[in-house]
């Protein structure tokens, strides 16, 4: 008499070395990220209702500023690194307030620093928070572990300019960008060039914008909606380094993909 298989053997079929069986899904996905992915969502949700909080006051928060020159960019510097640090309010909206607020060259280099250490302490919240699971579930995961070779794993320089090059779009999210670089085994180093080499352009233009709006006595408040101008320069930005992110993962994946299809020809 023959034994009906139980329902334990009868599980989906095997998945090739590195691939996520399709029953774990996004659920599981998440699951396995622990920390990070509750920190990923929360550095999603955060800046949005950050940004609402600082257009409610921004009018005292530039006045005051401006008030107060020396002590101001003090203060502006420290609530930058930490607010942006920990993904509590958008990048974008602080550097066009540290514009309006002391002018273009003061203003760039407040905000400038700013990024930079709130670069640092995103950096040590991710990898705290993250505790090499990202990792971990990248060097399980054949096709994603060429993808982050490719891109971060042939130097110091290699990985300074892939950093600097995801920076450069205005539109690029700060805090999960922070994430997803130091997460995946991205080091402190390039991380932090990169971050300053890449966030320049985009920082200089939005305090050179405030800058100029507070010298035609433009209101902040429209100043931070009326940017059509910079959002088609943020959009071409961010598809041009798509594109070349996705060249490069594109380039890796058929790398490690090629020796199957050689096999699977021969059969």
């Amino acid at each position: 008499m023959t034994i009906p298989a139980s329902s334990e053997n009868q599980s989906t079929p095997p998945t090739e070395p590195g691939e996520i069986p399709k029953k774990d899904g996004l659920v599981s996905f998440f699951r396995r990220l622990g920390p990070a992915g509750l920190l990923a969502l929360a550095w999603t949700a955060m800046p949005i209702l950050g940004g609402i909080l600082l257009l409610a006051f921004i009018g005292e928060i530039s006045a005051w500023l401006q008030d107060h020159k020396v002590l101001g960019i003090g203060i502006y510097v420290l609530i930058f690194i930490f607010s942006a640090g920990f993904g509590a309010l958008p990048t974008y909206s602080q550097s066009l307030l540290g514009g309006w607020a002391f002018g273009t060259v003061n203003g760039f280099l407040a905000a400038w620093t700013g990024f930079i250490g709130a670069s640092m302490v995103g950096y040590v919240v991710a990898r705290t928070v993250s505790r090499r699971r990202v990792e971990r579930l990248i060097e399980e995961n054949i096709k994603a572990k060429a993808v982050r070779d490719a891109l971060i794993g042939h130097g110091m320089v290699r990985t300074t300019a892939i950093v600097a090059l995801l920076r450069v779009p205005p539109n690029s999210p700060f805090a999960l960008t922070n994430l997803a670089m130091a997460a995946s085994g991205v080091r402190l180093l390039p991380f932090v060039i990169g971050t300053a080499i890449g966030m320049a352009p985009r920082t200089l233009a939005a305090v050179w914008l405030a800058s100029e709006g507070a010298k035609r006595g433009d209101d902040l408040v429209d100043l931070f909606s009326r940017s059509r101008v910079e959002v088609i320069i943020a959009l071409v930005l961010m598809f041009l380094v798509l594109g070349i992110v996705g060249t490069i993962a594109k380039k890796a994946v058929a790398r490690v993909s090629r020796p199957k299809a050689v096999e699977n020809a021969s059969d």
